[in-house]
């Protein structure tokens, strides 16, 4: 039997007065910016929204996902423009990395993780985790390439270069 309590409380309610949580309020932001498609200010989240929110509580919640790297920000006039610091799946890899550096036993955290995956998601973890150390490689190089820096000692074998 469907609960009508359960499929209400998912949705996002437009009553005033309602207490949401922090969590659902940022939430709401990140679908707004994702959704716009280009910095937008704090006023244009306010009025996606619905207008239902004050405007400081907008940017007090902008500021807050901006202090946890999840939007970023550039001044416009006087005020900012808010955009998503990545897409929706590098957003929940964050979160996954702030759950995991936020406890001391990454082991069992990790350990834990792996053993609730389908075999599936194993797979598909296994095969990143090989590929990983190729394409970190490929990048480093990459990187060192493109970043040649003026105190660097020159090879011994370059040196014998006409």
């Amino acid at each position: 039997m469907g609960d009508d309590k359960d499929e209400d409380a998912t949705r996002p309610s437009p009553q005033r007065g309602r207490r949401r949580g922090q969590g659902e309020l940022e939430a709401l932001v990140m679908r707004v910016l994702q959704g716009a498609g280009e910095p937008v200010t704090a006023a244009r989240v306010q009025q996606e929204l619905g207008g239902d929110l004050a405007y400081t509580t907008v940017v007090t919640i902008l500021t807050r996902l901006h202090g946890k790297h999840s939007v970023t920000r550039h001044r416009a006039g006087r005020s900012f423009r808010w955009a998503p610091a990545a897409d929706e799946a590098g957003l929940a890899a964050q979160r996954m990395r702030r759950v995991l550096d936020g406890h001391s036993d990454r082991d069992a955290v990790l350990a834990s993780f792996v053993s609730g995956l389908s075999a599936d998601d194993e797979r598909l973890v296994r095969e990143l985790l090989h590929d990983a150390p190729a394409e970190a490689q490929a990048q480093a190089q990459t990187q060192a390439q493109a970043e040649p820096r003026g105190d660097d000692p020159v090879p011994l074998d370059r040196e014998r270069e006409p």
